[in-house]
């Protein structure tokens, strides 16, 4: 006991001496300051970006005040903002834009007329198969019966549901059916979404009010892949969750399990896994990820957002896929993109729970407002429900045999890809593509020089850093006849081209990649962006 009561005297010596002679203003004025001091400590250390992370921006911020080198960057930016608004403009040259309300309103032909103008314009022939991802399935039966449907719900809102029950009906059976093929049991519940992007946003505020009312966590944490979705910094921006990015093997681009297991604290609220990834198309090892969470008691969320409708159905395609939904003990959440490989329209998406009290913690209830009890379930109060209706219907025309012929079809033409793709010399897969998704990147030029030699060829491919690649997303338009055998030619020949002069830079955005990626002062390419999306709003100024 000695040993603790000496330094505790000791302590309580000094401060008695210490404030012994002091008036009791400056007794309070240093017990301020002190603990002021120490709230500003604490918050440093806690902080939700590291040292590293804040010590960079302090740097560039501060660099950024030279006047020469400020200058500079202005010079620059404003050119970077310039190029992107004239190529708008130069793009949208041959059109006439709206900016102001026809006095008189114009004629369902007038309208239509403008709409396909509008829709015909740019140079990826999509419906050829020559873009990754985007559009996922295309049939003019399909087209004609989310028609008939959409038109018959079109200004339904399932924010009523004593005015529309038979949307609520509807969302809750499309839910039912996901959480099914998922192997939910009984338990297993969710919503709709109006994306994946939400999907992903919705499990997180659940984890953090879970984690809040019934672990007392304040300061919440989520252990990530590098590799998992930009919606998870979404969400942690949006809801302030702290981010513990994860690191994976170079090799197999899965996310390091053992590094995982070392970033967990008590402040852990999710253990994240993709089923696959966007960026490479490999899955992370979430039976391991689900072990990881029964071990410590955390719940862990699948993204299964580009692939999950995939995954369900390649067992009885042919091609299974290793156990990565509710079957895993220790899985919680999935996510799962309905306008994707579901084929039904954009607007749809699905998060899905194995216990109703982790949706709970996603619904908002405002209890006090003076316009009545609310209570939402997802981030939108009204809801489209032509959107909800289109999903349902195109679930069921679809059918499990529908989907699983489709899942086939997509998945033997990813294979031939791939294999095609690995007998090129130049070029090499990054790991084992899961379902879909097949990424390329090369030791011997310029990754974005082939992707710059496909675009003119009219193929669009997703970019890829940290490392520079770039991949194809195969999916219905894909299948089509003579579409994998003309890609792989046309990569083919950029490749040998490009190995004779492995020196030549990439052009235009593609340059712009490049260089985006090599920049110390992320804030500027958070600029770059900025400009990229205001160019999307660009409409003629007013001579």
């Amino acid at each position: 006991m000695d040993l603790i009561k000496t330094p505790v005297n000791n302590i309580r010596i000094g401060i008695n001496a210490r404030f012994a002679s002091k008036e009791p203003w400056q007794i309070i004025a240093i017990t301020t300051s002190t603990v002021l001091f120490s709230v500003w400590l604490y918050e440093f250390i806690f902080d939700d970006e590291s040292l590293k992370q804040r010590a960079k921006k302090t740097f560039f911020k501060y660099v950024r005040l030279i006047p020469s080198i400020k200058n500079e960057i202005d010079t620059q930016m404003n050119k970077v903002c310039e190029t992107l608004e004239n190529d708008v403009k130069e793009r949208t040259k041959h059109l006439k834009y709206i900016k102001e309300l026809p006095n008189k309103g114009l004629s369902k032909e007038n309208v239509m007329s403008i709409v396909d103008e509008n829709l015909k314009f740019g140079q990826f022939k999509w419906k050829d198969g020559r873009v990754s991802g985007a559009v996922y399935y295309v049939s003019p039966d399909l087209v004609n019966l989310i028609t008939d449907v959409y038109s018959k719900t079109s200004y339904t809102n399932p924010l009523h549901p004593d005015i529309f029950p038979g949307l609520c009906k509807m969302e809750a059976e499309v839910v039912r059916i996901a959480a099914n093929l998922f192997h939910g049991n009984d338990n297993a519940c969710g919503t709709m979404t109006t994306g994946g992007t939400e999907s992903i946003l919705m499990a997180c505020k659940a984890y953090r009010d879970y984690a809040r009312e019934e672990k007392g966590i304040k300061k919440p944490e989520m252990i990530v892949p590098v590799t998992a979705h930009a919606a998870f910094d979404k969400a942690s921006q949006y809801f302030k969750i702290r981010m513990h990015y994860i690191s994976v093997d170079p090799v197999t681009t899965q996310v390091d399990i053992k590094a995982m297991k070392r970033a967990i604290s008590s402040n852990t609220i999710l253990l994240v896994g993709s089923a696959p990834n966007f960026p490479y198309g490999t899955m992370d090892d979430i039976s391991a990820i689900s072990e990881l969470g029964l071990s410590y008691n955390i719940p862990v969320h699948v993204d299964a957002c580009l692939g999950g409708f995939l995954t369900v159905f390649m067992a009885d395609a042919g091609y299974p896929v290793p156990v990565c939904d509710f079957r895993l003990p220790g899985v919680t959440s999935i996510s799962a993109d309905t306008h994707k490989y579901g084929f039904t329209p954009k607007g749809s998406s699905l998060i899905l729970y194995s216990d109703a009290k982790y949706r709970h913690y996603q619904y908002t209830v405002t209890t006090d407002w003076p316009g009545g009890v609310y209570g939402s379930p997802t981030i939108s109060g009204s809801r489209a429900g032509g959107a909800i209706a289109a999903c349902w219907a195109t679930m069921l025309n679809f059918g499990k045999e529908g989907y699983v012929k489709a899942t086939r079809e997509i998945i033997h033409t990813t294979r031939y890809i791939e294999k095609g793709l690995r007998g090129i010399k130049g070029i090499f897969i990054y790991g084992q593509p899961a379902t879909s998704v097949v990424s390329m990147g090369s030791k011997e030029f310029d990754i974005y020089s082939l992707s710059g030699a496909l675009i003119k060829l009219g193929w669009n491919l997703n970019v890829l850093q940290y490392p520079s690649g770039i991949h194809l997303c195969v999916t219905q338009l894909h299948t089509q006849p003579g579409v994998a055998d003309q890609f792989l030619n046309d990569v083919r020949n950029c490749v040998a081209n490009l190995i004779q002069q492995p020196a030549t830079p990439a052009e235009g955005k593609m340059a712009l990649y490049g260089a985006a990626q090599n920049i110390p002062d992320r804030s500027l390419v958070v600029t770059f962006v900025r400009y990229f999306l205001d160019s999307m709003y660009y409409t003629p100024k007013n001579e």
